[in-house]
C-alpha cells in the first residue's frame, strides 16, 4: 500500500513536467509533421494536402543540400574547437598550481560566452569589413595585404568566417564546463598516476579523458544540435548570402516559410532537422552508455 502511494506521488510530481512537455514540444511535433504534408498558405489561411510532395522538392532542392552541407561542416569544426578543443584548454588550466590564476583563466574565457549572438555577430562583422575592418587592417600592417578580402562577400569565405565568429563566441563555455568536470576527478588518482612516472600528456589521456567521458557525450550533443539549430549569427552576418552560399537549414527554413510563404517546405525542413538532432543525440547517448566509466 505505502509503495503504491509512493509511486503514486512520484507521478504526481512529474505529471505536470510531462504535461508542459506535451503541450509544448510533443504536440507542436505532431502538428509540425502534419502541417509538412499540405500545401499551406498561411496568409490566405489555405491549405491543400499533398502528401509527401514536400519532402521530394526537397531531394531536388540544390539549396537545401547546400544548407545541410554548410551545417554539417559548422558541426565538425564545433566538435573540434568546442568539445576536443575544450577538453585541452580545461585540462592545462586545471593544471596551473596557482588558484588565482585558474579563477582568471576561466573568467577571461568564458567572457565571450556572457555576449549575445547577435552582438558577436555585429562585433564580427565589421571586423570582417573589407576596407575599415580590423582583420584586412592587421593583415595589411603585417605586410600580408594580399591576404586581405571582403571576407563575408565571397562564397569561398564567408561561411568559415560565420563559424569562425561562432567558435570565438562559446569556446569558453565549453571550457567552463569541462574544467568542471575535471574538478570532479579525485586528485588521488592524478597523484598515483605521478608516483608511478606518467607524464602529463599520458595523464591526459589514460586519467583526464575517460574520466570526463559523460561530459564528452554530452557536449557533443548540445554542440551537433546547436550546429543543425543556428540561425541568428548567420542572419545578422549575411542573411544567407552571398549568392545562398551561408544559407543554413535554419535560415532556408525561415526563407521558404516567410518570404517565399511556403509554409508547408519549411516545415518539411523543420523535420529534417528534429530527425537529423535526434538521430545524432541517441546514437551519441547509446555510445556513451556503453563506455561509462563509474568511478
Amino acid at each position: 500500500m505505502q509503495t503504491a502511494v509512493k509511486k503514486a506521488l512520484g507521478f504526481a510530481w512529474v505529471l505536470p513536467a510531462l504535461v508542459l512537455l506535451g503541450a509544448f514540444v510533443y504536440l507542436p511535433l505532431v502538428q509540425n509533421f502534419g502541417f509538412s504534408l499540405q500545401k499551406w498558405d498561411i496568409y490566405s489561411g489555405t491549405s491543400e494536402f499533398v502528401g509527401l510532395k514536400n519532402y521530394l522538392k526537397l531531394v531536388d532542392d540544390p539549396i537545401f543540400w547546400s544548407a545541410l552541407g554548410n551545417n554539417l561542416l559548422y558541426a565538425v569544426i564545433s566538435v573540434a574547437f568546442q568539445v576536443f578543443g575544450a577538453i585541452v584548454l580545461a585540462a592545462i588550466i586545471e593544471s596551473i598550481r596557482s588558484d588565482r590564476w585558474r579563477r582568471s583563466l576561466r573568467a577571461i574565457y568564458f567572457v565571450p560566452s556572457a555576449i549575445s549572438l547577435t552582438v558577436a555577430g555585429l562585433l564580427f562583422y565589421f571586423i570582417y569589413e573589407p576596407n575599415l575592418g580590423l582583420l584586412n587592417a592587421a593583415l595589411d600592417s603585417v605586410g600580408l595585404d594580399a591576404l586581405a578580402r571582403p571576407w563575408l562577400g565571397q562564397e569561398s569565405t564567408a561561411m568559415l568566417g560565420i563559424i569562425a565568429m561562432s567558435q570565438w563566441q562559446g569556446f569558453g563555455y565549453s571550457t567552463l564546463l569541462f574544467a568542471i568536470a575535471i574538478q570532479r576527478i579525485p586528485s588521488e588518482l592524478y597523484e598515483a598516476a605521478s608516483i608511478d612516472g606518467v607524464g602529463p600528456f599520458r595523464r591526459f589521456f589514460t586519467v583526464t579523458l575517460p574520466l570526463v567521458r559523460e561530459m564528452t557525450g554530452l557536449m557533443m550533443i548540445v554542440t551537433i544540435s546547436g550546429a543543425f539549430q543556428v540561425f541568428n549569427e548567420v542572419m545578422v552576418m549575411t542573411s544567407g548570402g552571398p549568392n545562398n552560399s551561408t544559407q543554413v537549414l535554419g535560415t532556408w527554413l525561415y526563407r521558404s516559410g516567410f518570404v517565399r510563404n511556403d509554409f508547408g517546405y519549411a516545415a518539411a525542413i523543420a523535420m529534417v532537422i528534429f530527425l537529423v538532432t535526434l538521430a545524432i543525440a541517441l546514437v551519441q547517448l547509446w555510445i556513451t552508455r556503453r563506455r561509462r566509466v563509474e568511478w
